[in-house]
């Protein structure tokens, strides 16, 4: 359902675009209808460049401290670039071109789950799921439904695709989410881990709104709601976690995350935290060195 959303968001930019140049085309011409049909199809880029300007502004206290003009610029183009990938391409025609991959017996190698985020699928993960299963590790990574509803909803999807990989592998799974994943795997822990984070190796959070972020503060789904900073939903979260299970946490975050700001709120106390600047968003799922230190996870022992 989530890969024909998005399908149904990209028909809705072509046909503003469509729609521009057929408005544009008798008065003033093909270029300048090609021109209006281009800024109808990326006018998102708008909204996009608004959150990397408000980063900027509230980020200016925060101890990462924000990112300069050059650096902020840099990763508001690449970020578009990747998104342009994400939400035109992976997430609405590619989401199943990857399947999970759960090897017959156990080969010694550790399993991970791959969580998305917010208004996202597991196309996301597709290179992911690629290079992992080239390596040999059983990989999980699925779609997080319904869309926009609570994320509460999605601690059983999670708890089965925990138990897959635990069949499959006799290990605990190491888990990598990104954005609302992230609050999805602790929304898990306080349904289904029943005090014992033994069943986790390490959970990498890649730009989670963990105390919330100001961009929730328009937010009318409910699970957009429950990222709203603040909110009883998140502090509720918070008061179930023991000390064990945040100190499986790895929190990695940006002083250029549009989506996730200030900054600090992708921050749990009592976890790692590592900061990866000049990152957008969903730079953040496909930076090189998140790669290396999953790949530093996966061969630390149990």
């Amino acid at each position: 359902m989530n890969a024909w959303i998005q399908r149904l968001q990209l028909l809705l930019r072509m046909g503003l675009a469509a729609g521009l140049a057929l408005w544009a085309w008798p008065e003033q011409g093909a270029w300048a209808a090609l021109a209006w049909a281009l800024l109808g199809f990326w006018a998102y880029g708008l909204i996009l460049a608004l959150g990397f300007v408000a980063l900027h502004w509230v980020n200016r206290a925060e101890p990462a401290g924000r990112p300069g003009l050059v650096q902020l610029l840099v990763s508001a183009w690449r970020e578009f670039w990747v998104c342009e990938r994400v939400f035109a391409w992976l997430q609405p025609f590619r989401a199943e071109a990857e399947p999970d991959h759960l090897p017959a017996q156990p080969n010694g190698r550790r399993g991970v789950l791959l969580l998305h985020g917010y208004s996202c699928n597991r196309g996301l993960w597709n290179s992911w799921l690629r290079r992992l299963r080239a390596q040999g590790h059983a990989c999980v990574a699925p779609t997080l439904e319904p869309a926009y509803g609570s994320i509460d909803a999605y601690a059983d999807l999670i708890e089965a695709a925990l138990q897959r990989l635990e069949r499959a592998t006799g290990q605990p799974p190491l888990v990598v989410a990104h954005s609302m994943g992230g609050l999805a795997l602790r929304a898990w822990w306080r349904r289904h881990g029943g005090g014992r984070p033994e069943r986790l190796h390490r959970v990498i959070t890649l730009g989670s709104p963990h105390h919330g972020t100001l961009l929730a503060a328009v937010a009318s789904t409910p699970n957009g709601r429950q990222m709203r900073r603040g909110c009883d939903w998140l502090q509720q979260l918070e008061a179930g976690e023991s000390a064990d299970f945040r100190a499986r946490l790895l929190c990695v975050y940006s002083n250029a995350d549009q989506v996730v700001y200030p900054a600090g709120t992708a921050v749990l106390s009592g976890t790692e935290a590592r900061h990866l600047a000049g990152r957008g968003h969903l730079q953040l799922a496909f930076d090189p060195q998140v790669w290396a230190w999953v790949q530093a996870e996966l061969g630390a022992a149990a």
